[in-house]
């Protein structure tokens, strides 16, 4: 069965218990003419329980194109265009009345004023699924944005695609270098477009723009190196002043300038796990593009056989397969952040994840074949985790750039496919 298809069945019990009804055979309809996305479900759900959804992501990611099809009946309004934008900004009780069952508000951070105005339509209503926000910020690090809609709305993130998404139409290539030059956003597969050229225009189109406008950028050439400078550090450890000695900005700037690459969704961090089981850890993050794909066009990597020779591809690798955990969690609604385990001396395991008293240690490799000195970080961590640590379960496990799935030394080994 498909998993959209298993989801929405879940849904419809729980919407028949709720006052948000939904027409399924028309989102089922509808759903046929786009990559099915696994987040779907989860935003159909979540209509039924809550009054305002608000979905974010990367621009371009198809957050308004998912929320359409799902969606189709409602109203839908873009606060990118100017006239739009103006309105909702100085006469927002105004802009609403012309939504009285709700509406889809694009880009809803380009209006702020909207919030509690939404805030006061929705508690009079009582009614799930009025609103859909969708905003290319991540809101919730914009302060004040949502907070006029806290215990009403429910935020999904919406990341490009993912490895199982495209498994499931048939759009995954053997060869994992096609996609870290690809990476993963909707249109690269849905049109007929030379990827590289296609993420340079986002880069100015929308990542530069976004970024100038939040931070207020004077010098775009100074930004624009330090954009590939941070691009060339995916999956390594954040080193705050070598990054701004080489892009020739002060140590604030580049903390600044970060911060408004996670904003963009242009970058994230996955933190070190405060287990140390008696060893000094690393207290510093490390640094992840969002798409693989945009490092590798900012590297200046245009096919997979530049990909195949770059030294760099062990790392693009690691940040495509931490980018997939990341989006399995997004699309499941899982809160449970991603950490990585390092000691004093280096010994390092790429991801560590926790549920309940449970742990898993994940170590990335990019080879097609499991060399056997592949496990010795996660024996370490592991003989650690037994000796000091207090979990129910730990369970080991190798994503690697290899077809086979099989366990060696009580490791779970995994293809990258198979994520």
């Amino acid at each position: 069965m498909h998993p959209l298809i298993h989801c929405l069945k879940s849904y419809s019990q729980s919407a028949r218990r709720s006052s948000f009804v939904y027409n399924i055979g028309v989102e089922l309809r509808k759903c046929k003419n786009m990559i099915p996305r696994h987040a779907a479900p989860r935003i159909l759900r979540l209509l039924a329980g809550f009054p305002v959804v608000t979905v974010t992501g990367p621009r371009q990611s198809g957050k308004t194109t998912l929320v359409r099809e799902l969606l189709p009946d409602k109203p839908y309004v873009s606060l990118e265009t100017p006239a739009q934008r103006e309105f909702a900004r100085t006469q927002p009780a105004d802009f609403l009345r012309q939504y009285p069952t709700g509406a889809v508000i694009d880009e809803a951070q380009n209006a702020p004023e909207l919030m509690s105005e939404i805030q006061g339509v929705v508690d009079g209503s009582g009614q799930m699924g009025l609103f859909v926000l969708t905003g290319s910020h991540n809101l919730s690090l914009l302060s004040g944005v949502t907070q006029s809609l806290a215990g009403r709305t429910a935020l999904v993130e919406l990341l490009p695609l993912s490895v199982a998404e495209l498994r499931s139409v048939g759009l995954l290539e053997a060869d994992y270098a096609a996609h870290l030059v690809k990476g993963f956003f909707p249109a690269i597969y849905a049109r007929d477009l030379e990827p590289f050229e296609w993420l340079h225009a986002y880069l100015v189109t929308y990542a530069e723009r976004d970024a100038r406008q939040l931070a207020a950028i004077q010098d775009l050439s100074a930004f624009q190196r330090f954009l590939k400078l941070t691009a060339a550090r995916t999956g390594q450890l954040l080193n705050m002043q070598a990054l701004a000695s080489d892009a020739g900005v002060s140590d604030k700037t580049v903390k600044h300038w970060l911060s408004i690459l996670e904003t963009c969704y242009l970058v994230h961090f996955v933190h070190p796990h405060f287990a140390n089981f008696g060893k000094r850890l690393t207290k510093s993050p490390k640094l992840y593009m969002t798409d693989v794909g945009m490092a590798a066009a900012l590297m200046g990597i245009q096919n997979a056989s530049q990909m195949q020779a770059h030294p760099l591809r062990g790392a693009l690798f690691e940040t495509m397969v931490v980018n997939e955990f990341r989006k399995n969690r997004c699309n499941t609604g899982v809160r449970d952040p991603l950490y990585f385990w390092r000691d004093n001396i280096g010994t390092e395991v790429d991801l560590i994840l926790e549920r309940g008293n449970d742990i898993a240690a994940v170590e990335i490799k990019s080879g097609i074949s499991v060399a056997s000195d592949a496990f010795a970080n996660l024996k370490k961590w592991q003989k650690y985790a037994i000796e000091r640590g207090s979990f129910s379960a730990i369970h080991p496990g190798l994503v690697y750039g290899g077809a086979t799935r099989f366990a060696r030394d009580g490791v779970d080994v995994m293809p990258w496919a198979g994520l």
